[in-house]
Protein backbone atom coordinates (compact mmCIF):
# COMPACT_ATOMS: atom_id res chain seq x y z
CA UNK A 1 0.00 0.00 0.00
CA UNK A 2 1.24 3.46 -0.93
CA UNK A 3 0.71 6.72 0.97
CA UNK A 4 -1.30 9.62 -0.44
CA UNK A 5 -0.06 13.20 -0.13
CA UNK A 6 -1.78 16.52 -0.90
CA UNK A 7 0.73 18.54 -2.93
CA UNK A 8 -1.37 21.40 -4.26
CA UNK A 9 -4.52 23.36 -3.47
CA UNK A 10 -6.39 26.09 -5.30
CA UNK A 11 -9.66 28.00 -5.28
CA UNK A 12 -11.73 30.58 -7.10
CA UNK A 13 -14.46 32.89 -5.84
CA UNK A 14 -16.37 34.84 -8.51
CA UNK A 15 -15.95 38.60 -8.36
CA UNK A 16 -19.72 39.24 -8.31
CA UNK A 17 -20.48 39.74 -4.59
CA UNK A 18 -24.07 39.66 -3.25
CA UNK A 19 -24.16 41.30 0.17
CA UNK A 20 -26.80 40.94 2.88
CA UNK A 21 -27.86 44.48 2.10
CA UNK A 22 -28.44 43.45 -1.53
CA UNK A 23 -30.66 40.57 -0.37
CA UNK A 24 -32.61 42.91 1.91
CA UNK A 25 -33.85 44.63 -1.27
CA UNK A 26 -35.19 41.30 -2.62
CA UNK A 27 -36.68 39.56 0.41
CA UNK A 28 -37.87 40.34 3.95
CA UNK A 29 -34.53 40.20 5.77
CA UNK A 30 -31.69 42.40 7.01
CA UNK A 31 -27.95 42.23 7.57
CA UNK A 32 -28.11 41.71 11.32
CA UNK A 33 -30.69 38.89 11.06
CA UNK A 34 -28.57 36.99 8.53
CA UNK A 35 -25.29 37.43 10.42
CA UNK A 36 -26.83 36.31 13.71
CA UNK A 37 -28.17 33.08 12.17
CA UNK A 38 -25.45 32.22 9.65
CA UNK A 39 -22.33 34.35 10.08
CA UNK A 40 -22.57 35.21 6.38
CA UNK A 41 -22.00 38.80 5.21
CA UNK A 42 -21.82 38.11 1.47
CA UNK A 43 -21.85 35.33 -1.09
CA UNK A 44 -20.51 35.16 -4.65
CA UNK A 45 -22.48 34.61 -7.85
CA UNK A 46 -20.91 33.48 -11.09
CA UNK A 47 -21.48 35.68 -14.12
CA UNK A 48 -24.11 34.61 -16.64
CA UNK A 49 -21.40 33.31 -18.98
CA UNK A 50 -19.61 31.27 -16.28
CA UNK A 51 -20.41 27.59 -15.82
CA UNK A 52 -19.35 25.29 -13.01
CA UNK A 53 -16.39 24.00 -15.04
CA UNK A 54 -15.26 27.56 -15.76
CA UNK A 55 -14.91 28.15 -12.02
CA UNK A 56 -13.29 24.73 -11.60
CA UNK A 57 -10.74 25.47 -14.32
CA UNK A 58 -9.32 28.43 -12.40
CA UNK A 59 -9.18 26.52 -9.11
CA UNK A 60 -7.59 23.49 -10.80
CA UNK A 61 -4.98 25.63 -12.56
CA UNK A 62 -4.01 27.20 -9.23
CA UNK A 63 -3.73 23.78 -7.57
CA UNK A 64 -1.62 22.35 -10.40
CA UNK A 65 0.68 25.38 -10.22
CA UNK A 66 1.26 24.82 -6.49
CA UNK A 67 1.81 21.11 -7.13
CA UNK A 68 4.28 21.94 -9.90
CA UNK A 69 2.50 19.55 -12.24
CA UNK A 70 1.20 19.90 -15.77
CA UNK A 71 -2.35 18.84 -16.59
CA UNK A 72 -0.90 16.06 -18.75
CA UNK A 73 0.65 14.58 -15.59
CA UNK A 74 -2.81 13.79 -14.20
CA UNK A 75 -4.04 10.20 -14.17
CA UNK A 76 -7.54 11.02 -12.93
CA UNK A 77 -10.01 13.86 -12.34
CA UNK A 78 -12.73 13.46 -9.70
CA UNK A 79 -15.29 16.27 -10.06
CA UNK A 80 -17.58 16.74 -7.05
CA UNK A 81 -20.68 18.84 -7.72
CA UNK A 82 -24.47 18.98 -7.57
CA UNK A 83 -24.59 21.70 -10.26
CA UNK A 84 -22.91 20.17 -13.33
CA UNK A 85 -22.68 22.00 -16.63
CA UNK A 86 -24.99 19.41 -18.21
CA UNK A 87 -26.84 16.23 -17.25
CA UNK A 88 -24.41 14.63 -19.71
CA UNK A 89 -21.54 14.55 -20.41
CA UNK A 90 -19.84 14.74 -17.04
CA UNK A 91 -18.34 18.00 -15.87
CA UNK A 92 -15.12 16.07 -15.25
CA UNK A 93 -14.81 15.34 -18.98
CA UNK A 94 -15.53 18.96 -19.86
CA UNK A 95 -12.89 20.13 -17.38
CA UNK A 96 -10.45 17.55 -18.77
CA UNK A 97 -10.79 19.13 -22.21
CA UNK A 98 -10.44 22.68 -20.86
CA UNK A 99 -7.31 21.72 -18.91
CA UNK A 100 -5.77 19.74 -21.74
CA UNK A 101 -5.43 16.76 -19.41
CA UNK A 102 -5.40 14.23 -22.23
CA UNK A 103 -3.92 11.26 -20.37
CA UNK A 104 -6.45 10.69 -17.59
CA UNK A 105 -9.79 9.16 -16.69
CA UNK A 106 -12.47 11.60 -15.50
CA UNK A 107 -15.77 11.21 -13.70
CA UNK A 108 -18.29 13.10 -11.57
CA UNK A 109 -19.15 12.30 -7.96
CA UNK A 110 -22.38 13.49 -6.31
CA UNK A 111 -22.44 13.76 -2.51
CA UNK A 112 -23.56 17.39 -2.13
CA UNK A 113 -21.70 19.28 0.61
CA UNK A 114 -19.74 16.16 1.58
CA UNK A 115 -18.56 15.76 -2.01
CA UNK A 116 -14.98 16.94 -1.61
CA UNK A 117 -14.33 14.51 1.25
CA UNK A 118 -15.88 11.68 -0.75
CA UNK A 119 -13.70 12.73 -3.70
CA UNK A 120 -10.48 12.82 -1.68
CA UNK A 121 -11.31 9.44 -0.16
CA UNK A 122 -11.86 7.99 -3.64
CA UNK A 123 -8.57 9.43 -4.87
CA UNK A 124 -6.78 8.09 -1.81
CA UNK A 125 -7.91 4.54 -2.51
CA UNK A 126 -6.77 4.69 -6.14
CA UNK A 127 -3.35 5.94 -5.05
CA UNK A 128 -2.94 3.64 -2.03
CA UNK A 129 -3.58 0.59 -4.17
CA UNK A 130 -1.09 1.73 -6.81
CA UNK A 131 -3.66 2.08 -9.59
CA UNK A 132 -3.10 5.83 -10.10
CA UNK A 133 -0.41 8.34 -9.11
CA UNK A 134 -1.55 11.95 -9.69
CA UNK A 135 -5.21 12.84 -9.14
CA UNK A 136 -7.08 16.16 -9.26
CA UNK A 137 -10.09 16.44 -6.92
CA UNK A 138 -12.49 19.30 -7.59
CA UNK A 139 -15.39 20.69 -5.56
CA UNK A 140 -17.27 23.29 -7.61
CA UNK A 141 -20.76 24.75 -7.69
CA UNK A 142 -22.87 27.38 -9.42
CA UNK A 143 -25.72 27.22 -6.93
CA UNK A 144 -27.37 30.59 -7.43
CA UNK A 145 -29.31 29.27 -10.43
CA UNK A 146 -31.14 26.92 -8.05
CA UNK A 147 -31.90 29.47 -5.34
CA UNK A 148 -35.31 31.08 -4.85
CA UNK A 149 -34.60 34.72 -4.02
CA UNK A 150 -38.05 35.07 -2.46
CA UNK A 151 -37.26 32.35 0.11
CA UNK A 152 -35.21 33.92 2.87
CA UNK A 153 -34.56 30.54 4.46
CA UNK A 154 -32.34 29.49 1.56
CA UNK A 155 -31.36 32.54 -0.48
CA UNK A 156 -29.27 33.95 2.37
CA UNK A 157 -27.08 30.84 2.44
CA UNK A 158 -25.86 29.74 -0.95
CA UNK A 159 -23.14 31.00 -3.25
CA UNK A 160 -20.85 29.92 -6.09
CA UNK A 161 -17.21 28.84 -5.87
CA UNK A 162 -14.65 26.21 -6.80
CA UNK A 163 -11.85 24.55 -4.86
CA UNK A 164 -9.31 21.93 -5.84
CA UNK A 165 -6.60 19.66 -4.51
CA UNK A 166 -3.91 17.65 -6.26
CA UNK A 167 -2.96 14.41 -4.54
CA UNK A 168 -0.09 12.11 -5.38
CA UNK A 169 1.82 9.04 -4.26
CA UNK A 170 4.26 9.83 -1.45
CA UNK A 171 7.30 7.61 -1.92
CA UNK A 172 9.63 9.66 0.30
CA UNK A 173 10.05 7.75 3.57
CA UNK A 174 11.34 10.89 5.30
CA UNK A 175 8.14 12.80 4.45
CA UNK A 176 5.31 12.20 6.95
CA UNK A 177 2.61 13.75 4.76
CA UNK A 178 -0.26 11.34 4.11
CA UNK A 179 -3.99 10.83 4.31
CA UNK A 180 -4.48 8.79 7.47
CA UNK A 181 -8.11 7.74 7.14
CA UNK A 182 -11.58 8.71 5.97
CA UNK A 183 -14.99 7.93 7.40
CA UNK A 184 -18.13 8.36 5.32
CA UNK A 185 -21.83 7.81 6.01
CA UNK A 186 -25.22 8.36 4.41
CA UNK A 187 -28.85 8.16 5.49
CA UNK A 188 -31.19 8.06 2.52
CA UNK A 189 -34.27 8.03 4.74
CA UNK A 190 -33.70 11.76 5.27
CA UNK A 191 -33.30 12.68 1.59
CA UNK A 192 -36.23 15.11 1.54
CA UNK A 193 -34.75 17.40 4.21
CA UNK A 194 -32.63 19.11 1.55
CA UNK A 195 -33.37 18.58 -2.13
CA UNK A 196 -34.41 20.03 -5.49
CA UNK A 197 -37.84 18.53 -6.34
CA UNK A 198 -37.81 18.94 -10.12
CA UNK A 199 -35.41 18.31 -12.99
CA UNK A 200 -34.65 14.61 -12.60
CA UNK A 201 -36.36 11.46 -13.90
CA UNK A 202 -38.68 11.30 -10.86
CA UNK A 203 -40.15 14.72 -11.64
CA UNK A 204 -38.96 16.03 -15.02
CA UNK A 205 -38.90 19.77 -15.56
CA UNK A 206 -42.11 21.12 -17.04
CA UNK A 207 -43.69 24.51 -17.46
CA UNK A 208 -45.85 23.76 -14.40
CA UNK A 209 -42.93 22.65 -12.22
CA UNK A 210 -41.02 25.77 -13.22
CA UNK A 211 -43.96 28.01 -12.35
CA UNK A 212 -44.21 26.21 -8.97
CA UNK A 213 -40.51 26.88 -8.32
CA UNK A 214 -39.79 23.19 -7.97
CA UNK A 215 -36.35 23.62 -9.60
CA UNK A 216 -35.14 25.55 -6.52
CA UNK A 217 -33.51 24.19 -3.36
CA UNK A 218 -35.97 23.18 -0.62
CA UNK A 219 -34.67 22.80 2.92
CA UNK A 220 -35.89 21.96 6.41
CA UNK A 221 -33.33 24.10 8.23
CA UNK A 222 -34.16 23.08 11.79
CA UNK A 223 -33.81 19.35 11.08
CA UNK A 224 -30.71 19.86 8.95
CA UNK A 225 -29.00 21.69 11.83
CA UNK A 226 -29.72 18.89 14.27
CA UNK A 227 -28.51 16.11 11.99
CA UNK A 228 -25.48 18.09 10.75
CA UNK A 229 -23.99 18.64 14.20
CA UNK A 230 -24.60 15.05 15.23
CA UNK A 231 -23.18 13.53 12.04
CA UNK A 232 -20.10 15.78 11.77
CA UNK A 233 -19.25 15.21 15.42
CA UNK A 234 -19.61 11.44 15.05
CA UNK A 235 -17.37 11.01 12.01
CA UNK A 236 -14.81 13.51 13.34
CA UNK A 237 -14.51 11.67 16.64
CA UNK A 238 -14.16 8.41 14.75
CA UNK A 239 -11.26 9.81 12.71
CA UNK A 240 -9.40 10.93 15.84
CA UNK A 241 -10.02 7.65 17.66
CA UNK A 242 -9.14 5.45 14.69
CA UNK A 243 -5.71 7.06 14.47
CA UNK A 244 -5.11 6.92 18.24
CA UNK A 245 -4.90 10.70 18.45
CA UNK A 246 -6.14 13.27 20.94
CA UNK A 247 -7.53 16.74 20.29
CA UNK A 248 -4.07 18.12 21.05
CA UNK A 249 -2.71 16.24 18.02
CA UNK A 250 -5.07 18.10 15.67
CA UNK A 251 -3.67 21.41 14.42
CA UNK A 252 -6.71 22.47 12.40
CA UNK A 253 -10.28 21.48 11.66
CA UNK A 254 -11.68 22.54 8.29
CA UNK A 255 -15.46 21.99 8.45
CA UNK A 256 -18.05 22.40 5.75
CA UNK A 257 -18.91 26.10 5.77
CA UNK A 258 -22.69 25.73 6.12
CA UNK A 259 -23.21 28.39 8.78
CA UNK A 260 -21.31 29.48 11.86
CA UNK A 261 -23.90 28.06 14.26
CA UNK A 262 -23.35 24.54 12.92
CA UNK A 263 -19.57 25.02 12.95
CA UNK A 264 -19.54 26.32 16.52
CA UNK A 265 -21.93 23.63 17.77
CA UNK A 266 -19.82 20.90 16.17
CA UNK A 267 -16.61 22.29 17.69
CA UNK A 268 -18.28 22.45 21.11
CA UNK A 269 -19.54 18.90 20.76
CA UNK A 270 -16.03 17.72 19.85
CA UNK A 271 -14.48 19.76 22.66
CA UNK A 272 -12.15 21.58 20.30
CA UNK A 273 -11.35 25.30 20.54
CA UNK A 274 -12.62 27.60 17.77
CA UNK A 275 -9.03 28.86 17.60
CA UNK A 276 -8.28 25.62 15.75
CA UNK A 277 -11.22 25.86 13.35
CA UNK A 278 -10.91 27.38 9.88
CA UNK A 279 -13.95 29.61 9.25
CA UNK A 280 -14.17 31.44 5.91
CA UNK A 281 -17.92 31.58 5.44
CA UNK A 282 -18.31 35.34 6.00
CA UNK A 283 -17.48 36.39 2.44
CA UNK A 284 -18.52 33.30 0.46
CA UNK A 285 -21.56 31.66 2.06
CA UNK A 286 -22.39 27.99 1.66
CA UNK A 287 -20.91 26.74 -1.62
CA UNK A 288 -21.71 23.05 -1.07
CA UNK A 289 -18.90 20.79 -2.35
CA UNK A 290 -16.60 23.80 -2.78
CA UNK A 291 -16.57 25.08 0.81
CA UNK A 292 -13.93 22.75 2.25
CA UNK A 293 -11.40 23.02 -0.61
CA UNK A 294 -11.85 26.81 -0.74
CA UNK A 295 -11.35 27.20 3.02
CA UNK A 296 -8.43 24.73 2.92
CA UNK A 297 -6.65 26.62 0.16
CA UNK A 298 -7.15 30.01 1.82
CA UNK A 299 -5.62 28.65 5.04
CA UNK A 300 -2.72 27.01 3.17
CA UNK A 301 -1.92 30.18 1.24
CA UNK A 302 -2.04 32.46 4.30
CA UNK A 303 0.18 29.89 6.07
CA UNK A 304 -2.13 29.00 8.92
CA UNK A 305 -1.97 25.41 7.67
CA UNK A 306 1.64 24.33 7.31
CA UNK A 307 3.53 21.19 6.34
CA UNK A 308 3.69 18.61 9.10
CA UNK A 309 0.40 19.61 10.72
CA UNK A 310 -2.54 17.24 11.23
CA UNK A 311 -5.70 18.56 9.59
CA UNK A 312 -9.24 17.22 10.01
CA UNK A 313 -11.88 17.79 7.35
CA UNK A 314 -15.54 17.21 8.20
CA UNK A 315 -18.76 17.75 6.26
CA UNK A 316 -22.47 17.10 6.04
CA UNK A 317 -24.79 17.45 3.08
CA UNK A 318 -27.94 16.50 1.22
CA UNK A 319 -28.56 12.80 0.90
CA UNK A 320 -28.08 12.90 3.80
CA UNK A 321 -24.32 12.41 3.53
CA UNK A 322 -21.52 13.03 6.00
CA UNK A 323 -17.83 12.35 6.28
CA UNK A 324 -14.46 13.15 7.77
CA UNK A 325 -10.90 12.84 6.54
CA UNK A 326 -7.75 13.19 8.63
CA UNK A 327 -4.39 13.89 7.03
CA UNK A 328 -0.89 15.15 7.71
CA UNK A 329 -0.15 18.04 5.40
Amino acid sequence: MFRTKIIGTGHYLPENKITNHDLAKMVDTNHEWIVERTGIHARRNANDNQSTTDLALIAATNALEMAQLDAKDLDMIVFCSITPDYIMPSSACILQEKLGASNCVSFDLVAACSGFIYGLATADMYIKTGVKKNILVIGAEVLHNFVDYTDRGTCILFGDAAGAAVVTRNEDESDNAEIYSHHMYSDGSLNKLLYVPSGGSQNPATKESFENKEHFVKMNGREIFKHAVRAMSKCSSEAIETNNMSLEDISWVVPHQANTRIIEATAKHLGISMDKVIVEIEEMGNTSAATIPVALDIAVRDQRIQRGQNVLLTAFGAGLTSGSLLFNF
